[in-house]
């Protein structure tokens, strides 16, 4: 008895109800993979394949910039939970939509991906009001690593449903019902503001807002480097988003000698001008669409390479895709917490940990995902090789992923789905491409691959030089 009424009085942490169940949505979201039974079932070329897949992110970046910019203002709940009816109903209506015919299979597809375009974007947007500063780094980290784990339970239990004998439909009826629990949960427990929380202890409340950049007038700065602080001393003096001359209309703080940030009290208008005249927004926006090119990639079409390149036997192929992404999820944790130290308890500084980061996880899928296209002969040399390249991977979730909390924390949602949507450009065409070249070229896996690792190499490098440490527009 005694230890019952401690587990009733145990207080659980209210950020960690809310970004869990955040974790959790993302998760849903990258859990249902049936293309490979579906093409064998329908007789899809390779060219068809690429459609089908592609049509999602046609819907999915619609949404992108929408559901940031909504979130940012009207708060992340009520757009995550609008979002995950979509896709939700979307999901449940696939198979349906399959044996209807391939165009009411890709509306189906369109319409989920609009349904699933604002889900990442709110929920930065959520991360930005309720993870404290100096947990920021483990809370992108670990939230974003539900797509790994999306995928770890994705391929085994899809192959495992796929194979059986429900079909390829009940992997789609499965992970549906799943986002209806997930929805009825967040209406209970998902929150937008911590100060209206229901149950938040003060103490929780006071280490959220003492450096929220939404609820607070505290800033993330850091001393610039050298060359920054050449390029930005004119533009950054003073940065003035508000509507008009009044001067009841901004708020000056000084951060450091040289930075002064002026902050938009009116929290409807969005300074677009100004969000695209910084090189630290363009820094995401590139990096972006380089990494969401060679991610979704491999994502979409790994299976498919196993099948067609390595014979892999189709009762094992989840087991053989579902590894690199268990490293990648797994070391995505510790990544964040390892940022998280560097910069709060080595006092490294934020830049430099954001660029080793991103130059680390760019440049370490790129170069695996060569050797395992040019040097691996066999299925298990394959596997380890792009194993290692994702694990490395996962390095990117301490630079790109986390920058637009650093320059932008006001915006956050909406600057990640402006890179997210404009990064579904090359998805789209990708992915098309690929089952194109795959038909025309007699499946030449090389030029998918080293298509990728190009992407990859390019963003690394732009992220490097345009990437920013400090908030620019507040």
């Amino acid at each position: 008895m005694n230890a019952f009424r401690k587990w009733q009085t145990l207080y659980i942490p209210r950020r960690l109800i809310v970004l869990g169940l955040c974790a959790l949505a993302i998760l849903i979201n990258y859990a249902a993979v049936a293309i490979v039974y579906m093409a064998k079932e329908f007789g899809w070329s390779s060219t068809t394949q690429g459609l089908v897949l592609s049509s999602f992110f046609v819907g999915y970046l619609t949404t992108q910039v929408l559901g940031g910019a909504l979130a940012d203002k009207f708060g992340g709940k009520w757009v995550l939970g609008v979002a995950a009816v979509g896709w939700t109903t979307f999901t449940l209506l696939t198979p349906s939509a399959a044996k209807l015919g391939l165009n009411y299979l890709l509306s189906c597809r369109i319409l989920l991906g609009i349904a699933e375009g604002a889900c990442f974007p709110s929920v930065h947007s959520l991360i930005a009001s309720w993870a404290p500063l100096e947990e920021r780094s483990r809370a992108v980290a670990i939230i974003t690593s539900s797509n790994h784990f999306g995928s770890i339970i994705a391929f085994p239990v899809s192959t495992w449903l796929g194979s059986g004998p429900w079909g390829w439909e009940s992997i789609f009826w499965v992970f549906g019902t799943v986002g209806v629990i997930w929805s009825l949960i967040w209406q209970i427990y998902g929150g937008s503001d911590p100060s209206t929380y229901p149950g938040i202890s003060k103490e929780e409340l006071d280490l959220i807002l003492k450096d929220n950049h939404k609820e607070s007038r505290s800033y993330y700065s850091s001393l610039p480097t050298d060359e920054e602080e050449a390029m930005n001393r004119s533009s950054e003096n003073v940065i003035n988003v508000a509507d008009g001359d009044d001067d009841d209309d901004v708020i000056s703080e000084e951060i450091d000698e040289s930075f002064t940030a002026i902050k938009n009290s009116n929290p409807s208008h969005i300074p677009w001008r100004l969000i695209f005249s910084r090189r630290e927004v363009w820094a995401i926006i590139i990096a972006y669409v380089c990494h969401s090119g060679g991610f979704f990639m491999l994502l979409n079409w790994l299976p498919t390479y196993y099948l067609d390149h390595f014979g892999v036997d189709i009762k094992y192929l989840g087991y053989f895709t579902v590894l690199p992404y268990i490293a990648q999820g797994v070391s995505g944790f510790f990544v964040g917490i390892l940022a998280d130290y560097v910069i709060n308890r080595l006092k490294v500084r934020v830049i430099i940990v954001r660029r080793i980061a991103q130059i680390i996880g760019s440049c370490g899928i790129a170069i695996f995902l060569l050797l395992a296209t040019h040097v691996a002969k066999t299925p298990l040399q394959g596997i380890i090789l792009i194993t290692i390249g994702n694990g490395l991977n996962s390095f990117t979730l301490a630079g790109l992923t986390v920058s637009q909390l650093d320059i932008a924390p006001r915006y956050s949602g909406l600057i990640f789905g402006l890179g997210n949507s404009l990064g579904m450009i090359p998805v789209i065409v990708g992915l098309t491409l690929t089952g194109w070249v795959l038909d025309s070229t007699g499946k030449n896996w090389n030029i998918i691959w080293n298509t990728a690792s190009a992407l990859y190499f390019t963003g690394a490098f732009a992220f490097s030089i345009l990437a920013g440490e400090k908030v620019v527009i507040e």
